[in-house]
């Protein structure tokens, strides 16, 4: 499937763009958190853009993915993208990657593979229909506000994971309003993508969650942040589908496989969480000029 294909490109361009855009906020002072010039203290690290170069390729493989498949088949595929930053991590930042790491990364990769068959997710539209978006976005905004207000109170691993599911939110919401706005662009072309509002709000959305990325990853360690960014964005994606676009998952009996697949991928994010690549705050190399 091209969506499937695209999806796990998505997912490797955003875990190496995660570890980029960390070795950058190793460098940037705890006195710019929640400020933006945090953004402009990054803009002047190459490290810092070449991650975001990988975002933007990153934004147009989701696209792609999404115009050609279900939220909830594209969305969760996205787990993997935790396994992924931590190998590249292994040797953008110079700490080896032990067994532990590639057990993890199977266990993590089992149980999407065992929870994505059981699920099976099918139907559902390629637009939102009537005025679903109106509660949708309360809701979100409303829980996205929450959390950055209880980060807020805090500091540290705390602090990231907080911002971590805040910013997978982010991304969540992004996903599906851009797979609505791609829907205009297959109904009524460019000029009905142009005029459509989800294009707009797909951006806004998505500066947002960037902006919660960058100070989650300066509060904290990569653990912190990814495994609430990655399972956060599949797990409220699915919902999106479901409530948003109607589309289906199995249920009886198939509950227990996903549940077993969850369980895996849980267990398999503990392992990763646990290894020393993960819990290293590990500093960057130093830098040729």
């Amino acid at each position: 499937m091209i969506s499937v294909l695209f999806a796990v490109l998505t997912a490797l361009s955003n875990g190496t763009a995660s570890v980029l855009q960390r070795r950058a906020a190793l460098e940037v002072p705890d006195s710019e958190a929640m400020r933006l010039s945090l953004i402009g203290h990054l803009l002047r690290q190459r490290v810092w853009l070449a991650g975001i170069g990988l975002v933007i390729v990153a934004a147009v493989c989701q696209a792609v993915a999404l115009a050609t498949g279900p939220i909830a088949v594209v969305q969760p595929i996205f787990v993997i993208e935790l396994p992924a930053t931590l190998v590249v991590a292994g040797f953008v930042l110079r700490v080896g990657v032990s067994r532990q790491v590639w057990a993890g990364v199977a266990a993590v990769t089992a149980g999407l593979a065992l929870g994505m068959a059981a699920a099976s997710p099918v139907g559902g539209s390629d637009d939102v229909q009537g005025a679903a978006w109106i509660p949708a976005l309360v809701v979100t905004g409303a829980f996205e506000a929450a959390l950055v207000a209880a980060a807020l109170g805090t500091s540290g691993n705390a602090r990231a994971t907080l911002l971590g599911l805040a910013a997978a939110c982010g991304y969540a919401l992004t996903a599906a309003l851009m797979k609505d706005a791609m829907a205009r662009l297959d109904s009524d072309g460019v000029t009905g993508l142009l005029t459509a509002w989800q294009l707009y709000a797909t951006a806004a959305a998505g500066v947002g969650a960037l902006f919660l990325l960058q100070n989650a990853l300066q509060a904290g360690s990569l653990v912190a942040v990814q495994p609430m960014l990655t399972l956060g964005d599949a797990l409220i994606s699915i919902a999106y589908g479901v409530t948003l676009f109607g589309e289906e998952l199995r249920t009886g009996w198939w509950l227990l496989p996903q549940l077993a697949g969850l369980a895996l991928i849980a267990a398999g994010c503990v392992v990763l969480a646990r290894s020393p690549l993960a819990t290293a705050n590990a500093a960057p190399p130093p830098r040729v000029e």
